[in-house]
């Protein structure tokens, strides 16, 4: 049975507990791997190695720390193949997407940052006759990463990047769901030669490892992306210590149709942001709003194509649906669905667990499911699913559109399709989320602020806001002589 290892101070280590957690692989149901179950000891050790880094990492250069970004980036590429089959069986996500989108994106996440702490700059304000201020902006020290399961090394990546290219240094946790990718990483990292401590891989569950991460007096500032009851324990956790915090929490994203739409471009992102990697995306789309005239239509069109995904095993190129990425998640998922027909909604397709013949006869695997029939204020229009459920509401209005789609705890993305440049305007300003895609979705640019309102988290990450989010700005006031 392969083990995983902590990645401390430079060298691959056990956990001080010698105890492992079992990860398995959803696509078969089978335990693969065994997974550090580390503690507060296992933390202490990192934080100590990340504080004994510290001082040399800050003091480098701009051009020295993007070099060995761009290297890091670079190694990611290299490995690609390998790291994609590995994201697959850890996350049961088809091999195409781990290849195309997650490890790319990975790279491009350590690239882009390489670039940005060459190119990050502060202010400075002249009081005319008087004086100049001008803004520093420092690293905060040893600052905590912690990342979801659904889109593994993507969002591990995307936190640790700007952390490091700022001159801080860290201390990171995978989920324990999903952390293969995060464990070859190490092995990458320690290939390029970074220097010891400045990134350290601490393996485990939350009670464990990332309580110890996030409640750590030396820990100066936490990054966490995952479920919003967990980002509310965090956020009440950090409060006590003044440290800086960042949440990106979960989504009840609506997808917003109107007649005057093109209708096939509606139509195939509709299918990907219902769909991509089962559902388990916090940008999904899982609320699909239609306006009248073409709702019927478009509701058979949905279905259709929904009908005809295939559902299977993940290393085969002509699978659509692979795995959800655990059996407790499954069941999470299935049992909303018999929430939604208690409710009243009508199930138009899926809805049950696929059992493909096979190596994947035991595997997490479920039908893409269309819903109508509910009312916008219900529990599943509500509550985060975060699988492959979708909700169908017909509406008649921009105004009608505008509060159901704002009638919800969370704001993290919406998606608007219409011809109207006037109306995509209108509805851009008013719509309470943090991102809205027009015309598109999952259309991303690294330098945009990615983050939600209510519910969906605190902060912003990418671009400046990330480089901002870890450093400490302090004025500096000089008086002409």
């Amino acid at each position: 049975m392969k083990k995983i290892l902590n990645f401390i101070g430079g060298d691959f280590r056990e956990p001080v507990s010698g105890n492992y957690l079992d990860n398995f692989n959803p696509s078969t149901g089978e335990v693969y791997s065994l997974i550090p179950d580390s503690d507060k000891r296992d933390v202490d050790l990192a934080v100590k190695a990340a504080q004994d880094a510290f001082p040399e990492w800050s003091a480098l250069v701009n051009e020295e720390r993007s070099s060995f970004l761009r290297q890091i980036s670079e190694g990611i590429l290299s490995s690609l193949e390998d790291l994609a089959v590995s994201e697959t069986t850890d996350n049961g996500k088809p091999l195409w997407l781990s290849r195309s989108v997650d490890i790319p994106r990975s790279s491009s996440n350590f690239r882009f940052f390489a670039d940005a702490t060459t190119q990050f700059a502060s202010e400075s304000h002249e009081m005319r006759d008087t004086a100049i201020n001008y803004t520093l902006r420092q690293p905060l020290g040893v600052v905590g990463c912690i990342s979801p399961w659904n889109l593994p090394l993507y969002l591990f990546t995307w936190k640790i990047a700007p952390a490091l290219a700022t001159g801080n240094t860290v201390v990171a946790k995978p989920s324990e769901v999903t952390p293969m990718t995060a464990y070859l990483l190490s092995k990458i990292v320690k290939e390029i030669g970074l220097p010891p401590g400045v990134l350290n891989i601490v393996h485990g569950n939350g009670p464990g490892a990332g309580e110890a991460i996030v409640t750590h007096d030396d820990v100066k500032a936490v990054s966490f992306t995952g479920g919003t009851s967990t980002g509310q324990r965090i956020a009440k956790a950090v409060a006590p210590h003044f440290k800086k915090v960042s949440l990106e929490l979960g989504g009840k994203n609506p997808n917003i149709i109107f007649n005057d739409c093109n209708f096939n471009e509606a139509l195939k992102s509709t299918m990907k942001s219902s769909f991509a990697n089962q559902g388990q995306i916090c940008l999904c789309g899982s609320r699909v709003l239609i306006q009248t005239g073409i709702y019927e239509q478009f509701r058979d069109a949905l279905v259709e194509r929904a009908e005809k995904t295939r559902v299977g095993d993940p290393m085969l190129p002509e699978t659509s649906m692979g795995a959800l990425v655990s059996e407790d998640h499954l069941n999470k998922v299935l049992e909303h669905v018999k929430i939604a027909e208690k409710e009243g909604g009508n199930v138009l397709c899926g809805g049950d667990r696929v059992k493909p013949a096979g190596r994947c006869k035991n595997g997490f695997f479920m039908r893409p499911t269309v819903i109508e029939g509910l009312s916008p204020e219900c529990r599943t229009n509500q509550e985060e699913i975060f699988g492959p459920v979708v909700t169908l509401i017909p509406f008649e209005t921009e105004e009608d559109a505008l509060q159901i789609a704002n009638e919800s705890n969370y704001g993290l993305a919406a998606t608007l399709w219409t011809s109207d440049v006037s109306r995509a305007h209108r509805m851009s300003s008013r719509l309470q989320f943090g991102i809205v895609w027009v015309n598109c979705w999952l259309l991303r640019d690294l330098r945009t602020p990615f983050g939600g309102m209510k519910n969906s988290g605190l902060g912003r990450e990418g671009g400046w806001e990330a480089m901002r989010f870890f450093t400490e700005p302090k004025n500096v006031c000089i008086k002409w002589g």
